[in-house]
């Protein structure tokens, strides 16, 4: 079989379980739309990825030996952490609050001992990204490490690729339209600051366009329309 034709897969019985645990997910997520309870959904997976046991067992909050561990499974629950987003004025507070758990969910499975399986990772965020982002179509793919800001301000459109450890600031909003590729480590940003007073904030919608590539590390600011099929940013020269 060519190298063309090869597609890299898990194990049938891991291919499986893995599929059976994103269904379980994304069924708890639909069910579920409370602040609290996406919480304790959220806590109770991690829990199980970084420590291996059920949440429940107690805690040592006095034993200075044990804080560190006690720090850790604390901070596995979203309704023990804050977010960036949290502190922003124009932040929609009941919309975040629907979305913090995903994110937190989101942002801590990248950095668990499975952020890495590639499979299992390009499913798990686009399952995630189902019930964050305002819009989300078929066939994207998001690759491991990519930063969000709210998650309900952003529309991304079928075939949409997002390179490992892009940013995508949708505090103005933003809409990538479809087949779209935003490169590795690229920055897309929604909001500017007066030069003068940095709390001076102004929100405005960036979009790119439909089969537009955004170079790796290029920064997009807020309000562009990048144009349809439209480059951005430098590329590696095709070699011969």
């Amino acid at each position: 079989m060519g190298s063309q034709n090869f597609v890299p897969h898990p194990a049938k019985e891991a291919e499986e379980l893995y599929r059976r645990w994103l269904q379980f997910l994304d069924d708890e997520l639909v069910r579920h739309g409370s602040p609290e309870r996406r919480s304790e959904i959220v806590r109770d997976q991690l829990h199980q990825l970084y420590l291996g046991r059920p949440h429940g067992t107690k805690s040592s909050t006095t034993l200075t030996s044990e804080l560190p561990g006690t720090i850790l499974a604390l901070s596995l629950d979203p309704a023990n952490v804050t977010l960036e987003a949290e502190y922003f004025p124009d932040t929609d507070r009941e919309r975040f609050a629907r979305r913090k758990p995903l994110l937190w969910f989101w942002k801590m499975f990248d950095r668990s001992p499975i952020g890495l399986n590639h499979w299992l990772g390009l499913r798990f965020r686009c399952m995630l990204a189902r019930h964050i982002f305002e819009h989300v179509g078929a066939s994207v793919k998001i690759y491991h490490g990519v930063d969000l800001t709210f998650g309900y301000n952003l529309s991304i459109g079928d075939g949409v690729t997002i390179r490992q450890g892009a940013l995508i600031n949708d505090r103005g909003g933003i809409t990538i339209g479809k087949g779209a590729v935003i490169g590795s480590f690229a920055r897309i940003y929604s909001q500017s600051y007066a030069s003068d007073d940095q709390e001076n904030v102004t929100l405005v919608r960036t979009n790119i366009g439909a089969r537009a590539r955004i170079a790796s590390h290029a920064i997009v600011l807020a309000g562009h329309h990048v144009a349809e099929g439209e480059a951005v940013g430098t590329f590696p020269a095709s070699g011969r």
